[in-house]
């Protein structure tokens, strides 16, 4: 039977800095993946309102006659593109809004234990 009068507790400091050196490493890669989701984000909605572009102008070239309507099934493929990119920078938006709650998730943490998050290294973005 082991004795407890030889177990020893670590440092409460020591401890209190291996948490906020995880919660750092995590708020880094909340942020990474924001970041990226964000830029995927932005390029999306650039091919987005050139697709929309391009068909707005395709259907108006239609409808004055100076396109022919052979170009329908470019009208097709150009609304199903359209459609694909609104349902992905749609979920990009809940991804997005699901890092922003971890992240504050992640703030609230570090303050219910006494630090701010500035303060415990935890790099504030823009939220």
């Amino acid at each position: 039977m082991a004795s407890i009068f030889g177990f020893r507790s670590r440092d409460p400091a020591r401890d209190r800095q291996s948490d906020l050196q995880r919660f750092d490493r995590l708020a880094r890669l909340l942020d990474q993946i924001a970041t990226e989701i964000e830029a995927e984000k932005t390029g999306l909605e650039n091919r987005y309102r050139s697709k929309a572009t391009n068909a707005a102008f395709l259907v108006e070239a239609m409808e004055n006659g100076s396109a022919s309507t052979s170009k329908v099934s470019e009208v097709s493929e150009l609304t199903t593109s359209i459609l694909n990119y609104e349902r992905r920078i749609a979920a990009l938006a809940r991804q997005n809004s699901l890092m922003k709650e971890l992240r504050h998730s992640l703030d609230a943490i570090v303050e219910e234990n006494g630090e701010s998050p500035q303060a415990a290294g935890l790099a504030a973005r823009g939220r």
